[in-house]
């Protein structure tokens, strides 16, 4: 049987959650069933090097998202894909629109893996969004919280629904511990008697990362420890300035965005997190596999999930410093025995997640999409 055609778009193959989520998906799509085409704008993002060597890679010629929706259409009737797949709301309107003006028979797949909504003006923002994702064939949910939103404050109807999880790609990330190199001064102090705690994520208000460092000020004052914070984002020169004000700024390292974060989960001896929402949670589970207890807040809908409510990482209300800290000292001084029984659960919750498990959840919704005439 001839093979399966999908057209995955994306803005770019930056370095965001999106974009790695679409690599783990490109690179372990089953070649048998599926040939991969890899549309993005003309930007070189960086995991672009880490694409399989098969996937068909075109470039748009335009760096505007609002100029990409002819020029796609353009691709779509020339290659015509069986199916266009497609993650974020601004994204996934222009993957839709490229369809409609494609005027082929090409099915749309869309994903959300954003938990958006609250305010009035946003409420309006995503029924328009909820409008186009019910021309879609099918819309894939990150997690059930973002389902239930999705219902809720999109109106896309439950049937339209599958709810997916992030790949993991746990030998991707067991190899990465094993072969990286942290840097010397990074090393240093990872050598020292000092405990490290680690944290990752865009340097923006929805992390919270003020309220972590609060936090470590707070467990500073009892325990001699060092805190990793792995981010680029438009926080950084606040946050920078808040460490000062609480005197901590020696103890805390912006290390900026990092190739393979995963050594220096490893090595750390708890991982932080400190956000608001998450409508996933995928460094949480990366933290996982790579075998670090964790505390995070209980943002919903992400954390929840991934750690059970509890059950595979210590839990603390939002915007709470001295929760925050009371459960960072209790992880920092937990005896050897805790520690392994805790990585030991964590890393099984890790491996529900495992890339190959997800990947053949998508296919067979790419499967029951085409099929679907």
């Amino acid at each position: 049987m001839p093979k399966k055609k999908v057209l995955f778009f994306i803005y770019q193959m930056g370095a965001g959650g999106a974009a790695r989520t679409l690599l783990n998906l490109l690179n372990h799509l089953d070649r048998q069933t599926f040939e991969p085409i890899l549309v993005t704008l003309n930007f070189a993002g960086s995991y672009e090097k880490y694409l399989a060597e098969d996937i068909q890679f075109i470039k748009l010629s335009t760096n505007r998202l609002r100029k990409s929706i002819l020029p796609l259409a353009k691709i779509i009737r020339k290659e015509k894909p069986d199916l266009i797949f497609s993650t974020i709301p601004v994204y996934n309107t222009v993957a839709i629109f490229a369809r409609f003006l494609s005027l082929t028979r090409t099915k749309s797949v869309v994903r959300e893996a954003a938990y958006l909504g609250g305010d009035t003006k946003t409420n309006i923002k995503l029924r328009l969004f909820g409008l186009l994702y019910r021309t879609a064939h099918q819309v894939i949910a990150l997690s059930e919280g973002v389902q239930n939103n999705l219902m809720k404050r999109y109106r896309v109807p439950e049937r339209k629904i599958n709810v997916i999880y992030n790949p993991i790609d746990l030998k991707n990330i067991e190899t990465q511990i094993m072969t990286g190199q942290l840097p010397d001064a990074h090393a240093k102090i990872f050598n020292s008697d000092a405990k490290v705690i680690v944290t990752a994520g865009r340097l923006v208000a929805e992390k919270d990362q003020q309220t972590l460092l609060k936090a470590f000020a707070r467990v500073r004052q009892i325990l001699n420890v060092k805190l990793f914070i792995l981010g680029e984002g438009e926080l950084e020169q606040t946050l920078k300035e808040k460490a000062h004000q609480l005197n901590i700024s020696d103890h805390v390292h912006f290390a900026g965005f990092v190739n393979n974060p995963y050594i220096y989960f490893n090595r750390a001896d708890v991982f932080a997190l400190s956000s608001l929402n998450e409508g996933f949670g995928h460094v949480l589970v990366e933290a996982l596999a790579a075998k670090v207890p964790i505390v995070s807040t209980a943002c919903e809908p992400g954390a929840l999930e991934v750690l059970a409510n509890g059950k595979y990482g210590a839990l603390v209300p939002l915007k709470d410093d001295q929760a925050m800290a009371n459960k960072l000292r209790e992880q920092l001084t937990l005896t050897p025995e805790q520690k392994r029984a805790m990585i030991d659960k964590g890393y099984g919750r890790a491996k529900t997640f495992a890339v190959e498990r997800i990947v053949r959840q998508y296919e067979k919704v790419f499967l029951q999409t085409i099929g679907d005439r």
